[in-house]
């Protein structure tokens, strides 16, 4: 039977997927815009994608995480690899534990590459590539939507309320 009142429920937000936008991947639906690697955000595809239980990857940030590791396995010739994925955000499995910063000055790395920074929406770690400036804080493209509807927001749409961001007349209701 047709499901009138739209679609499947995304895999990452949660959120409905009408056909227009979906991406199946795993017996799952998804929006095209959350289709995303965990680590790096990268988009995915039919051709790079990588699946670890309920989660989906790049197959980059998947052989970082669950590949074979040590001598042998390196980056080219004659190579060995001390490379994890720290640098991508994924811990060794041993030390899960999220330890937030509060370091207010943060190393010249930090500021040169964007680690630093945390998102004013999900309070990850905001890189330059995926950076958006509002109300005062950073945040990831993806997070950068209406607290109220959730609509993708820019910066000439959005207005703050209480370090929240809306679209330009949703803070009239308040």
């Amino acid at each position: 039977m047709p499901n009138w009142g739209g679609g499947n429920k995304c895999g990452a937000c949660q959120g409905t997927v009408y056909h227009a936008e979906e991406v199946q991947c795993d017996g799952k639906s998804f929006h095209k815009c959350c289709f995303l690697c965990m680590v790096c955000r990268k988009g995915l595809d039919s051709n790079n994608v990588a699946i670890h239980d309920t989660e989906i990857y790049c197959k980059s940030c998947y052989g970082k995480k669950y590949g074979p590791k040590g001598y042998g396995y390196g980056q080219g010739a004659g190579t060995l690899s001390m490379d994890r994925g720290e640098r991508l955000g994924i811990k060794p499995e041993e030390t899960q534990c999220h330890r937030p910063t509060t370091n207010p000055n943060p190393s010249k790395f930090a500021q040169k590459f964007g680690g630093s920074d945390k998102c004013g929406r999900c309070g990850e770690s905001v890189y330059a590539a995926e950076k958006i400036v509002g109300a005062g804080k950073p945040w990831h493209k993806n997070c950068f939507r209406c607290a109220k509807c959730g609509k993708s927001l820019e910066s000439t749409t959005q207005t703050e309320k209480d370090g929240e961001i809306y679209c330009k007349g949703e803070t009239s209701g308040f």
